[in-house]
């Protein structure tokens, strides 16, 4: 399955390519370490739209250790992120353990807090942990283009149609540690759906 994401980083590479891009951030993304969050739905195009902010890419994703979260987690490493393997399904305290280390190492980490099985546009409790344990700030990622397929799965997956346009919104850096958990959590959720479809 090693060709799996070599076509798929082609695909990536090819519908970002033909696509207008729409950047819509009030301040350059932050130097320091941040915890970038976007849907499950809308993963497709995040390492592009990472890249376009910092590139090289200093950044690891939180990725589910499933079959198919192999297979974006290779897709993913074509552009050079790095990969942590786990989930908030499975072995979360590992997950978590490693997202904390590399924070604190500088890295910033990429998660869906919907992943890697649902429910959809619901968050777990990881980025709000890892939040809460390093002091560090989540920025939420939409990524919404103006044309698009969408798949019949849990996560109704975004695939844009070339030749269209597609938003990237990044929000300013937030502050989740003075939010109880159910606080942030409802933050997130309505965060990442300013934009929605």
């Amino acid at each position: 399955m090693v060709v799996v994401p070599f076509l798929g980083s082609l695909l990536i590479r090819f519908l970002y390519m033909t696509n207008k891009k729409e950047f819509h951030t009030n301040n350059p993304l932050p130097e320091e370490a941040t915890i970038y969050a976007c849907w499950h739905g809308d993963l497709l195009m995040f390492a592009h739209s990472y890249l376009h902010y910092k590139n090289p890419p200093h950044v690891k994703a939180v990725i589910s250790s499933h079959f198919d979260g192999s297979l974006i987690a290779g897709t993913l490493q074509k552009f050079g992120l790095e990969i942590i393997a786990g989930s908030s399904n499975k072995n979360a305290a590992r997950v978590l353990i490693q997202a904390i280390k590399a924070l604190k190492e500088g890295y910033d980490i990429g998660i869906t807090p919907d992943g890697p099985r649902g429910p959809r546009h619901k968050a777990s409790d990881g980025v709000i942990s890892m939040a809460h344990k390093t002091g560090k700030k989540v920025i939420l990622v939409e990524i919404r283009p103006e044309s698009y397929w969408q798949l019949n799965s849990w996560d109704k997956f975004v695939i844009p149609k070339p030749f269209g346009t597609i938003h990237f919104y990044y929000t300013d850096p937030i502050e989740l540690t003075s939010m109880k958990v159910e606080e942030a959590r409802n933050f997130i959720e309505k965060g990442l759906l300013v934009h929605e479809y």
